[in-house]
């Protein structure tokens, strides 16, 4: 009776989500929703000229050796106003970095994994409460048993495992597999009272997308979230994975410098990948105007070119305080569901050095994606650009 509650409230949910779309369509024309296009600063209330000193940050710390190349994005009111190449995107081979080059984001992964979570919640098939241990056998135990969906969401399960999957890996293992095995490990402290960030909880989400929707990671976030938004540079890297032949405009990834303090790559385009299967804490790849349009979805409210592709509710409880991360007062910081919320705007980082900030107020996106994550002028570089950015608006 349990199982065929659960399919009608599936269905329930799917149904009142297909005519949510079809009443919500007209409206989004009349208040004429943005999309993503490119334009000129001063359309937008912003001064050119100190957008191009933004630029210039980039340029200073890729002149220096500092960082081997990036590329730069600014949107506000869905105009992109800056959009800018710097440096290389593979030194050896004498690429230059382009606007298209493709990133690996890292986890800049989350707030799409999460954003898959929420579209199966507003179709009846998950709930933030959710018990693990309801979808995952093996987490039905003391450790891991009253760790919930909105535990790993916020990264407040407890989890404390360090690797992004127990080595060695299981014989013919899947994303499924590797997950059920944290189980028997589960939380060290109890859930839902402290923040530590953690990767295998978010691959495990993502285990979960599977199981609620019955497809593979990447076919679910392809028909849900990249191929209904336009994103037609997105994948979840996996091995063996060609990305439709686009795998040559992927930069290489610089991680340690020689001993002549030149930067050697550590990952290139086609390069050995650990994992045989798509996984949730990481392995986007995507372009800066891709992931633009990601986040104009999330600035739009969930809407984006005239369709609904998230409630409004399901994103305020995203953008939402869940956990306290560090800091008092107005340098406090927290994490939402998929999200790191600061000083009234939310974004996230990628390890492999790319960085996204949302900020509603403003009405901007600024995204600034580099392949060089230990450069030691990466966080500078980034907060002054951001403080660049916010000194162009003109009409504040």
């Amino acid at each position: 009776r349990r199982t065929n509650m659960r399919a009608v409230t599936r269905m329930r949910g799917t149904i009142a989500l297909i005519f949510a779309n079809m009443l919500f369509a007209p409206l989004c024309e009349a208040q004429q929703v943005r999309t993503i296009s490119y334009g000129e600063p001063e359309d937008v209330g912003m001064s050119a000229a100190i957008l191009e000193g933004a630029t210039g940050v980039y340029q200073e710390v890729v002149a220096q050796g500092d960082l081997v190349g990036a590329v730069i994005l600014v949107a506000r009111k869905g105009q992109v106003v800056l959009h800018e190449a710097v440096g290389m995107r593979d030194k050896d081979q004498g690429l230059p970095m382009e606007r298209s080059t493709m990133f690996r984001m890292a986890s800049n992964t989350k707030p799409v994994v999460a954003t898959a979570i929420g579209q199966l919640v507003e179709e009846g098939r998950l709930n933030y409460t959710d018990l693990v241990r309801e979808h995952i056998p093996e987490w039905d135990n003391y450790q891991a048993g009253f760790i919930t969906i909105g535990h790993l969401l916020s990264h407040s399960s407890g989890l404390r495992i360090s690797s992004l999957f127990l080595q060695p890996l299981d014989e013919n293992p899947t994303l499924q597999s590797e997950v059920s095995r944290f189980g028997a490990i589960g939380a060290v402290v109890p859930p839902g009272t402290t923040y530590s960030y953690n990767n295998p909880g978010y691959n495990t989400l993502g285990a979960l997308v599977e199981i609620a929707s019955g497809e593979l990671l990447e076919d679910r976030l392809k028909a849900t979230i990249y191929k209904p938004l336009g994103m037609v540079d997105s994948y979840n890297h996996q091995a063996g994975h060609e990305m439709d032949g686009k795998i040559e405009r992927m930069s290489a990834v610089y991680y340690e410098r020689d001993n002549a303090g030149e930067w050697v790559p550590g990952g290139t385009p086609g390069g050995p990948v650990t994992y045989p299967f798509a996984r949730a804490s990481g392995g986007m790849v995507s372009t800066a105007l891709d992931y633009a349009i990601f986040c104009q979805m999330f600035l739009n409210g969930g809407v984006y070119d005239g369709f609904r592709h998230l409630a409004q509710e399901t994103l305020e409880l995203m953008t939402s305080p869940k956990i306290h991360i560090g800091g008092e007062g107005e340098d406090a910081s927290y994490y939402g569901y998929g999200w790191r919320l600061a000083d009234g705007t939310y974004g996230h980082g990628g390890s492999d050095g790319t960085n996204a900030w949302i900020d509603p107020k403003r009405e901007i996106i600024g995204l600034v994606f580099t392949q060089t994550p230990r450069s030691p002028s990466r966080a500078w570089a980034f907060d002054r650009f951001r403080e660049i950015v916010n000194l162009s608006i003109k009409d504040q």
